[in-house]
């Protein structure tokens, strides 16, 4: 029985064997059909391992790595995600500013320092851009850096005759980041893109806000400023001489653009504000109706006409050539400022917006004259303030300044964007545009003995939804006094609508008040000049940080300045403040502003026959004819 049993195993043990096969083969198919399964969980960690996630309260933002975007892609609940902020690379240079609340998601190099003093402090700020730290050479840093939590192995800084206060500590650093070196060499040579720029510092010292923000970010805008005056001076050295006849091979070439970047967008005039009916201000090329009560060389000039105005004096230029062999400067009649108020008031998607400067830059890459520099010699006159053309996160404006090709050419507007060197700033039209020199000396004369009974005045209006704005608290102060010593013209609404009533306040006022609007720069800082009366300045970025080639250095010669801080948070009086400044101080500022900045300031009409002096518009143009020759020089 023991063996007959044997034997039937044997033979069942003979018959398993290609079973066992199977079985080999079938778990050899379950490891391969659970491979993919296993990459997918390896990509899975290494997704996660390239992301963030970030939660506070109820804020959740899960910030995924793209080296597509360059920079961390977020997808926030509860809350807008966090705007970039940059590093610049400066060269020869000065950079003060702390920078706060910083987390570093990228691993990061101490830099390397060469001749350089460097005190630094960096907190708790979060990045969502990948960060370039710069190697500075023979700059000066200010910075600090506490709070920094070391998470991975950081290379040891190489250090060579240096002088360092920078207590680091708690840094949080989780991947490493590329060092780019920064040379010695002339801020004129600076290039500026927005990459660049100090993005951090233009968001939160924006001249209208930046008197809201911290105490902990003063140095930043102190660092800011510096930079904004450096390159003033490179835009300064621009400036020609003034006595230079002839166009002595300098020709403009104008170009003949389609019609819809400019002809077609003063067509559209009617529908561009539902209450009002622009086309009465594109009249006579841009100046407006005539103002009969000032007198003949005064028109209705709207705050937005720069564009057709440069344009119609453009044409006439003796230096225009036809030849685009023969220029020297290539000028670009793109009406930007029409096209962004034609959608501001209309239900209209970003895309749309953008559309028509796209449209521009693409044809101009087609035309010969753009590619032998880049449009380093072609210049843009735009009507509205710089960012109006910068447009960010909301849905005001466009982007055409944001543009690739648009970093190189000149851009000449009423208001530049401080940290952009090519970004200069020219007047605000006003109502008065002489046709000869004899107009000019006619007014001055008559504006220099004006009676003037009022000390101070102001034409504007409180912002009651902008509480850090002072225009309540000046209001309250000039109307606590009598009206011998301020005098107010309430521009709501529709108040200042009459160029008469402005003027005629100004021409009998001793002092301007010209706290910042809607934007730092006001066209009635130009009103006030051209009408003898001495402007009152709150802000820097209202005008001294705009018009190089315009308004002197001395600021001191043409205005008065008193801190917008001062008067809303010490309760500086500045009707009292002004009271104390003395007569014959006034009349030298007065004569000053009459017989040396005003012919300046104003854009003669259409067929101007100027020769004792130079417009604004004359100013600017031997000024970019000058900066093209030292280019070429170059």
């Amino acid at each position: 029985m023991a063996i007959s049993v044997t034997k039937k195993k044997s033979k069942v043990s003979k018959k398993e064997d290609p079973k066992k096969c199977c079985s080999s083969f079938t778990i050899l198919v379950r490891f391969l059909y659970r491979i993919p399964i296993a990459l997918s969980f390896l990509f899975l960690i290494y997704l996660w391992s390239s992301s963030t996630t970030i939660i506070s309260g109820k804020i959740l933002h899960v910030c995924v790595s793209s080296r597509k975007l360059n920079s961390l892609y977020c997808l926030s609940a509860g809350t807008q995600p966090k705007f970039e902020i940059p590093i610049p690379i400066v060269e020869n240079s000065t950079i003060v500013g702390p920078i706060a609340n910083v987390e570093i998601e990228e691993e990061m190099p101490i830099p390397r320092v060469e001749n350089s003093i460097s005190f630094s402090s960096i907190t708790n700020v979060e990045i969502k851009k990948e960060i370039q730290t710069p190697i500075v050479s023979n700059s000066f840093i200010a910075n600090s850096n506490a709070n920094l939590e070391v998470k991975k192995e950081i290379p040891t800084p190489i250090v060579s005759n240096i002088a360092i206060t920078s207590p680091a500590s708690n840094v949080e650093v989780k991947k490493q980041v590329p060092t780019p070196v920064v040379s010695n060499s002339s801020i004129a040579n600076v290039e500026m893109k927005k990459e660049n720029i100090l993005e951090f510092v233009r968001d939160g010292s924006d001249p209208t806000v930046r008197d809201s923000i911290s105490h902990g970010r003063e140095n930043e805008i102190a660092g800011a400023v510096k930079f904004v005056e450096e390159h003033l001076q490179v835009l300064r050295s621009w400036t020609s001489d003034r006595n230079r006849k002839g166009c002595d091979g300098r020709g403009i070439y104008v170009y003949d653009l389609p019609s819809k970047f400019n002809k077609d967008l003063v067509g559209q005039c009617r529908d561009m504000v539902p209450w009002m009916d622009f086309c009465k201000y594109f009249g006579n090329e841009g100046l407006g109706e005539p103002i009969p009560k000032l007198g003949k060389a005064w028109y209705r000039t709207h705050q937005y006409s720069l564009e057709p105005i440069f344009h119609s004096r453009v044409l006439k230029h003796p230096c225009r050539v036809q030849n685009e062999n023969e220029a020297k400067l290539f000028y670009v009649p793109f009406y930007g400022g029409l096209d962004i108020l034609r959608w501001h008031f209309k239900n209209v998607s970003n895309d749309v917006k953008d559309t028509l400067g796209l449209e521009l830059v693409k044809w101009l890459e087609r035309q010969r004259p753009w590619a032998p520099n880049s449009g380093k010699d072609h210049v843009f006159v735009l009507g509205k303030v710089s960012w109006d053309f910068r447009r960010k996160e909301k849905s005001w404006g466009t982007r055409f300044l944001e543009l690739e090709q648009m970093q190189n050419p000149v851009k000449l507007l009423i208001e530049r964007q401080p940290w952009h060197e090519n970004d200069i700033g020219i007047p605000h039209p006003t109502y008065f545009h002489p046709h000869s020199d004899e107009d000019i000396m006619s007014w001055q004369s008559k504006i220099i003995t004006s009676s003037r009974k009022h000390l101070v005045s102001f034409a504007g209006a409180a912002r009651p939804d902008a509480p850090e704005n002072i225009r309540s608290i000046l209001i309250k102060q000039c109307t606590s006094v009598e009206i011998q010593k301020c005098q107010i013209l309430d521009c709501s609404p529709r108040g200042c609508s009459q160029p008469e009533s402005v003027i005629e306040l100004f021409m009998e006022s001793e002092f301007c008040l010209q706290p910042p609007g809607d934007s730092p720069t006001r066209k009635s800082v130009f009103d006030s000049l051209v009408s003898g009366c001495i402007p009152v300045l709150f802000d820097p970025f209202t005008a001294y940080y705009q018009y190089p080639w315009h308004l002197p250095e001395d600021h001191g010669k043409y205005s008065v300045f008193i801190d917008q801080k001062e008067v809303r948070e010490k309760g500086v009086n500045v009707v009292e403040k002004l009271m104390k400044i003395t007569k014959k101080e006034r009349d030298d500022m007065r004569r000053f502003i009459v017989y040396e900045l005003l012919p300046g300031l104003v854009y003669g009409d259409t067929d101007s026959q100027l020769e004792r002096f130079q417009d604004a518009f004359s100013i600017t143009i031997s000024n970019l004819l000058e900066r093209v020759n030292r280019l070429e020089d170059s």
